[in-house]
């Protein structure tokens, strides 16, 4: 996993923002290439259902394929392309909503034609004990986990839940999280990562004064 990923968003949606890292500081990219996209889409668990290849059964059923990504399901370049062009629409979205600023027009089309790319409707198989299993097409596999996490964006978009979303509190973070405390004050993306890195700072500063 490259280094940077984090899972503090509280929806898929906002993880997917946070694949832009360090904003405060110009930016650092984690989806460098089509690899780094399916691995976290992968990491993510929206890849989940997709199956390799699958063999049939004696008795007419399909055996499920491993667990691991199959080629087809792999990201393509197009697919990095939609997947940055997906994050920067959902991230402009959320702070325009915020802010009270109306929302572009180009931005509401890209979130749309990512939700409406493909299909998400699953299907069933049957295991090597002929039990039903959910499985995806492999070929439209990222497609549809990058459906999936622009459906979750609408989501957030129209729902009370946006008024919760909050930048990390550290100067040089950027980190989008939603606050679910019930006092609706937390301030960092992580205390171990950012809080207690902030706090010894402004200790060690007030020591110096």
């Amino acid at each position: 996993m490259p280094e940077g990923w984090i899972w503090d968003g509280g929806r898929p949606c906002v993880d997917l923002l946070n694949t832009l890292r360090d904003r405060m500081s110009g930016g650092r990219e984690t989806l460098w290439t089509p690899a780094d996209l399916s691995a976290w889409l992968e990491e993510a668990g929206l890849l989940e259902g997709v199956r390799g290849d699958a063999g049939p059964l004696e008795d007419g059923g399909v055996e499920a394929g491993p667990a691991r990504t199959p080629t087809s399901a792999r990201a393509t370049e197009r697919d990095l392309l939609s997947a940055r062009e997906l994050r920067a629409a959902v991230d402009t979205a959320a702070f325009a909503v915020i802010e009270e600023r109306p929302v572009p027009e180009g931005v509401v089309a890209t979130i749309n034609a990512s939700a409406s790319a493909v299909s998400m409707a699953p299907s069933l198989a049957l295991d090597a004990r002929g039990r039903p299993v959910l499985t995806r097409n492999p070929s439209a596999a990222v497609p549809t986990a990058l459906a999936e996490i622009a459906v979750d964006a609408i989501g957030l978009l129209t729902d009370g839940e946006l008024t919760r979303l909050r930048v990390c509190a550290a100067d040089d973070c950027g980190v989008r999280f939603l606050d679910r405390s019930p006092a609706r004050n937390r301030q960092w993306c992580s205390m171990r990562r950012c809080g207690n890195r902030t706090k010894a700072r402004r200790h060690y500063a007030r020591g110096r004064d």
